[in-house]
C-alpha cells in the first residue's frame, strides 16, 4: 500500500519549489527576450542620453529596463491610459541611476502611479495662527518608502527630453528611492563603508549648507533651491544635475561631483564628449 502521507508530503513540497521557482523562471524569460524594436526608438526620442553612452552601458541599461518593465506594475491614475513609452521612458531614467553598480532593480519598489500631469494632493499643515489643519499642494511627483513612486507624465517626458535643463523629475523621485533603501531617506544612501559615510557627509553637509545660505540671499545657483530644504531633497536635486548638467557639476562644485561619482560609478561627462 502506497504511503499517502508521504505522497501527499512530496507534492506540497513540489508545489513550494514551483511556487518560489516560477518567479524566476518568467525573470530569466524576460531578460532573455530581444528588446523590442520600438523600445529603442522610445530610448533614442526620449533619453538624448542614450545615444552617447558606451555600447556597454546601453547594454546595462536595455536589461535593468526588461527587468524594470517585467517586476513593476504600471497604475495610470486621473484616466491616464499607460503606454510603452511611459514604460520605457520611467524605466530608463529609473535605471540611469543603478548602472555598474552591484544592487538589485530597485527590489523594495512594486507600485509606479502615473498621472496625465501635475497632481493635488492633502497635506497637514499649520496656519498663520498656529491652527493645524490640511491643504491641497501641487506635485510634479512622490517617493514613497512603501514600495510607490507617483509621476506627472507630462513633466516626466518634459525632463527626460530635454537633457540640459538640470531638472528630471523622474531621476528625482528614483533617487529617493536609492536614498531609502539604507533604511531612512536622509541623503545618505548605503555607501558600503564607515569612510565612505564620513566622506559623503563631510561634502555633502558644507554643499547642502553652502545652498541654505545662497537660497536665503537669493544668489543665482547652478542646484535648485528646492535641494536646500532638507538633505533627502538636496541628493535628489544633485542627482539631477549630476546626470543632466555634469560638465557644469564638475567645475563648480569638484568635491560633490566626485561623491556622486564614486556612488553612481558613472561618469556622464564622458558622455558629452
Amino acid at each position: 500500500m502506497p504511503d499517502f502521507s508521504l505522497l501527499f508530503l512530496l507534492s506540497l513540497v513540489v508545489v513550494a519549489i514551483a511556487w518560489f521557482a516560477w518567479p524566476y523562471y518568467r525573470l530569466k524569460q524576460a531578460l532573455a527576450a530581444p528588446f523590442p524594436t520600438e523600445w529603442r526608438r522610445i530610448l533614442a526620442r526620449n533619453l538624448p542620453i542614450y545615444r552617447r553612452m558606451p555600447t556597454d552601458l546601453q547594454l546595462q541599461l536595455k536589461q535593468h529596463i526588461k527587468q524594470f518593465i517585467h517586476e513593476k506594475h504600471f497604475t495610470g491614475c486621473a484616466g491616464l491610459a499607460i503606454t510603452d513609452e511611459m514604460r520605457v521612458t520611467i524605466a530608463a531614467c529609473a535605471c540611469l541611476l543603478i548602472l555598474n553598480r552591484k544592487t538589485g532593480v530597485y527590489p523594495g519598489l512594486r507600485y509606479i502611479l502615473v498621472y496625465p500631469e501635475a497632481f493635488m494632493v492633502q497635506r497637514d499643515a499649520v496656519d498663520d495662527h498656529g491652527m493645524a489643519g490640511q491643504r491641497k499642494q501641487g506635485l510634479l511627483g512622490e517617493s514613497w518608502s512603501n514600495g510607490k513612486v507617483i509621476l506627472s507624465w507630462d513633466d516626466v517626458i518634459r525632463g527626460s527630453r530635454d537633457e540640459a535643463d538640470g531638472s528630471n523629475v523622474a531621476l528625482h523621485e528614483f533617487a529617493h528611492q536609492l536614498d531609502h533603501e539604507s533604511g531612512a531617506t536622509n541623503g545618505a544612501p548605503i555607501l558600503g563603508s564607515a569612510a565612505g559615510y564620513k566622506r559623503w557627509a563631510r561634502v555633502l553637509t558644507a554643499e547642502f549648507e553652502a545652498l541654505q545660505r545662497s537660497a536665503y540671499q537669493g544668489d543665482k545657483t547652478l542646484l535648485d533651491y528646492y535641494g536646500a530644504t532638507e538633505p533627502a531633497e538636496f541628493f535628489a536635486v544633485v542627482t539631477e544635475v549630476f546626470f543632466e548638467r555634469p560638465l557644469e557639476l564638475s567645475q563648480r562644485h569638484p568635491a560633490l561631483f566626485e561623491q556622486l561619482h564614486g556612488y553612481f560609478r558613472v561618469n556622464p561627462v564622458e558622455w558629452r564628449e
